[in-house]
Order: C-alpha cells, then sequence, then structure tokens
C-alpha cells in the first residue's frame, strides 16, 4: 500500500486512479497466448478494504477501483494476495481484530465465488487452481504492528492463510522501523528477530517492503528462507526510500527471494515525485478533501483520493506516468538481481495507477512489452508469477524442516 506517503501528516489515504469497464488494449497474438498459458501472480492488492461494508462484490463487473473477477479474468489474473492492512497508529488488540475482520472478509469473497475462485496457501495450490480454471486467493498481512508483539497471533494468522507479513508499515512498529519513520530500534529488536524465526517456522513469507535499510539487513542476516519485497520498485529509477538500492536488490536475490515491482506513479516517476515535493499544498488539498468526504471510511479514501489527484494531472498541475514505467523498473531490476528474482507487486486499490494501467485488465500490456523488449517466454512466465512461486515452495521447504525442530 502506497498511499502513505501522500497523506502521513493528514491520516488520510490517497489510491489509485479510478478505472473504468474497457476491453483490454490490443496486445500480439503471441503475448495473449504466452500470458493467458502462463500463471500471472500479483503480490500486493489493497481491495481488501472494499470488502469490510458487506456490499461489494468482487464478483460483479465495477466502473472503480481496479479489482474484480470479470476484470481479473480479462487481464489473466490468476492468483492474487490480498492485503490485510490497518494503519499504523493503530496497535493494539483494536490491530488484531481489525485484522481478523479482514481475513474473514477475503475468505467470504472466496466462498461467495467458489466456480471463479479457491483460498490458496501453497505453491502447489496455485499451480491446482490455474489448471481447474480458477484464480488463487492468497492472503499476507501489511505491517507487523497487527501481530501486537504476541507470536501466537501470528501463529493464528498463519493457521488462516496468512502467507506473507511486511514487518512494517508506514510507521515503525514495536520491533522494526520502517522506511518511512524515525529510526527507533536501530533495525530489529532482538524480538523482532524472533519474529523472523517464527516466519520462517511457520512458512510465512517475510516481506521486506516498508522496512528500513537497517531493518531489511537484519532481516536477511536472520532469516533462513527467501524473503520478497512484495510491492517495491528501484530506487535508482525513483529516489523514495520505500524503493530498494541496487545492493539490496542483489543482497536479496543472493539468498534467493524476489523484489515485485510496484506501479505506484511516486514509486515508478522521479519527475512525478519530484512534482510532489514542489508542490506540497496539493497532497494537502487533496487529503483535506478526502477527509471531508469520507471521514475515516478506509475504502471511500481509496477511491476520491485518486479521483482527486487524477484530477490534478488533467489540469496540468502534476505530471502524467504512463504505464511502460513499470516495464523500465522491470527491467532494471533484471538487469542487477537477475532474471529468476523479479516479479509484480502491483498495489492495485492502494496507490494511484499509471495512465494505461488502470486495473488488472491491462496486464497482458506488460507481457507484450517484455516480448517486445526482446525477453524469452520462459523469462516472462518467471517475471509473471514463476519467480514469486519459487519462493512460496522454498519457504514451505524451510517451514517443513524449522517445524521438525523443537520450538522455543
Amino acid at each position: 500500500m502506497s498511499r502513505i506517503l501522500r497523506t502521513t501528516a493528514l491520516g488520510v489515504s490517497a489510491c489509485c486512479f479510478l478505472a473504468v469497464a474497457v476491453k483490454p488494449d490490443a496486445i500480439s497474438a503471441r503475448a495473449k497466448k504466452l500470458h493467458f498459458s502462463s500463471i500471472v501472480v500479483d503480490t500486493h492488492d489493497d481491495t481488501t478494504q472494499r470488502f469490510l461494508d458487506g456490499k461489494f462484490d468482487l464478483g460483479a463487473r465495477h466502473t472503480d477501483g481496479s479489482i474484480d473477477i470479470p476484470r481479473m479474468r480479462e487481464g489473466g489474473l490468476h492468483a492474487i494476495f490480498f492485503s490485510i492492512w490497518i494503519p499504523s497508529k493503530i496497535t493494539g488488540q483494536e490491530a488484531v481484530n481489525r485484522a481478523l475482520a479482514q481475513i474473514a472478509a477475503v475468505r467470504e469473497q472466496v466462498r461467495a465465488h467458489p466456480q471463479d475462485l479457491v483460498l490458496a496457501t501453497t505453491a502447489a495450490e496455485v499451480r491446482a487452481a490455474h489448471k481447474q480454471g480458477r484464480i488463487a486467493a492468497l492472503m499476507g498481512v501489511e505491517g507487523g504492528h497487527m501481530i501486537n508483539s504476541d507470536l501466537d497471533v501470528l501463529r493464528h494468522f498463519a493457521s488462516l492463510g496468512v502467507r506473507y507479513m511486511t514487518l512494517t508499515h508506514s510507521g515503525n512498529d514495536e520491533w522494526a522501523d520502517s522506511s518511512t519513520d524515525t529510526p527507533a530500534h536501530h533495525g530489529l529488536t532482538d524480538f523482532g528477530k524472533q519474529v523472523v524465526r517464527e516466519m520462517n517456522r511457520l512458512g510465512i513469507i517475510v516481506d521486506i517492503s516498508h522496512v528500513s535499510d537497517k531493518t531489511f539487513n537484519d532481516a536477511l542476516e536472520v532469516s533462513n528462507a527467501p524473503m520478497m519485497a512484495s510491492h517495491s520498485s528501484c530506487r535508482v529509477l525513483c529516489d523514495a526510500p520505500r524503493n530498494l538500492t541496487d545492493q539490496m536488490m542483489k543482497d536479496l536475490a543472493a539468498k534467493g527471494g524476489v523484489i515485485q515491482i510496484n506501479y505506484h506513479v511516486g514509486f515508478l516517476s522521479q519527475e512525478f515525485r519530484n512534482a510532489e515535493k514542489a508542490n506540497p499544498e496539493i497532497n494537502k488539498a487533496i487529503g483535506q478533501e478526502v477527509q471531508k468526504r469520507c471521514g475515516g471510511d478506509e475504502a471511500c479514501q481509496l477511491l476520491e483520493g485518486d479521483r482527486l489527484t487524477r484530477e490534478y494531472v488533467e489540469r496540468g498541475e502534476l505530471p502524467r506516468v504512463d504505464w511502460k514505467k513499470i516495464v523500465e523498473h522491470v527491467d532494471h531490476a533484471v538487469k542487477v538481481a537477475g532474471i529468476n528474482h523479479v516479479g509484480l507487486g502491483s498495489d492495485f486499490d492502494g496507490a494511484n495507477m499509471p495512465y494505461g494501467m488502470e486495473d488488472a485488465s491491462k496486464l497482458p500490456k506488460i507481457t507484450d512489452a517484455l516480448l517486445t523488449k526482446g525477453y524469452s517466454e520462459d523469462d516472462v512466465k518467471k517475471i509473471l508469477g514463476e519467480n514469486t512461486l519459487r519462493v512460496m515452495a522454498e519457504v514451505e521447504r524451510v517451514s517443513r524442516e524449522r517445524s521438525k525442530q523443537p520450538q522455543k
């Protein structure tokens, strides 16, 4: 979830651009065949916030937001990690309870759409879902504050199907430093290191999107399983603290991990980021208007913040960012980390999408662009999902081995 960069000071979320129901853009026949035969995995989507009022039907085509079953089908999205997200400022038992409510809401959407969705917790189950023609629904907790410094809560999340946890969100938690907060722990505390070890034992992927560079290094040292950055991009192309440096990508890859590229315009485009910094009153005005329209309704914030942001783009007060920036970041990450260590983590429904990638129906364009750049079909498959599935399988293997050891 990337909207935090826009509105941290205001406590308001800005999100993904208003999407319209359109047919997929024209792509080559080769790209279409490859895309729809591959397993396409998106490791980070914030659509969960829309589930909470009980009225949102994932099975219906919507004219707003980025994710629903018709558009996932249209864009060949075969596996999706729904984010379980609570603002960092919400802590304690309330954070735990709200996380559990979101987990229940994801499971309810799966229950309501058995012909289209299946809950998946392993790489093998994702592959089985693909063979059945169903979309694999997975879950990732976005922020370690939701375990309330209690390993039993982490274990409970695992039992309910959570398969990754981002160690922090926008603010530090009690045991780890965030990339967008003042350091308080010098990385991971001793308890934070216990969390990482327990995640290895449980088969929960350690997600280092949102963490400080020191927390990243600590987690890399402690984890016995590959880690991933579920929704981060390349810092050398866009200097945001949420993005990874080239060295971080190399180190992540050296231990078998994957960086999944985030589509948020503020992580893709240095021009957009510079414009935000140069015009802080724009973000302030957007935040105030979103608060006025939505109050504490986070699903409303996701939609209204984006509508307002696009208005500023259309007036020329913020730069227009094209979807091809995603491919630039993918290509750079491949050159730095290697073809086996790059994937896709859109941040759909939780960030500002570039023009041309407003929703899941647009995903085949990425496949087409990669083929046009000269990537082989096997390499494109790795980026689309195979690299993520490999990490899942390896984390599962480590979990099986660790579970045989005495629990501390």
